[in-house]
């Protein structure tokens, strides 16, 4: 399971609700197939379509990254190899790379929990660097990513307990906070479940 997409918690997808007020279509082509969508702080209309969810793993994503690093209100910023080197020093775990089975984990408990509170999962993707996830939700975008985040590390932490004495276990599965994209539209919707189901399985199979 290195790709999902599937609806939890509802039958059929409700994309064109009266209530809803959308304006031009949002999507953008931009570079490595990534659907352009606004993000979180951009003017929005009011109950977003979907979210477009993005984490990375602990360590993977360093302040100063030689692909460039996004800063909390001040987005995307140039390499800085001082900045990375100084941040991979404060590190207080190892960096974490998933297997392949932690990845089916996160998979499995995204769509689990989509279940469980009646989200619509329209595709997760979970990488061993990071995470991908495209959903409807009720709840501001930072409170589902973090939730989602933080039942990830339970499963995974139970998974490793099983496995493994508590001297080896990791206390840090991901790097803080991470990306919220609100989509507001139909094709920026396609775009992003294609670019998350179709475009990552791609580029594990020709790395």
């Amino acid at each position: 399971m290195s790709a999902n997409s599937r609806p939890c918690g509802r039958e059929n997808r409700q994309h064109t609700s009266p209530k809803r007020q959308r304006g031009k279509s949002s999507f953008r082509p931009c570079k490595k197939g990534l659907p352009a969508m606004s993000r979180i702080g951009d003017p929005i209309l009011p109950e977003p379509l979907a979210y477009f969810l993005t984490w990375t793993t602990y360590g993977t994503w360093l302040p100063g990254d030689e692909r460039g690093w996004v800063k909390r209100e001040r987005g995307l910023q140039t390499p800085n190899a001082s900045l990375r080197k100084s941040s991979k020093g404060r590190m207080s775990d190892s960096i974490c790379l998933l297997s392949v089975a932690q990845r089916h984990i996160v998979e499995a408990t995204v769509a689990d929990h989509c279940q469980m509170r009646e989200w619509l999962l329209h595709a997760v993707n979970c990488r061993s660097n990071h995470v991908h996830v495209v959903l409807s939700a009720p709840l501001a975008a930072k409170m589902v990513r973090n939730e989602l985040k933080a039942w990830c590390t339970r499963a995974l932490k139970a998974h490793v307990g099983e496995q493994s004495d508590s001297t080896s276990r990791r206390q840090k599965w991901w790097s803080e906070r991470g990306s919220c994209r609100v989509i507001n539209d139909e094709d920026s919707l396609e775009a992003a479940i294609l670019y998350v189901r179709d475009f990552q399985s791609r580029r594990k199979r020709s790395s």
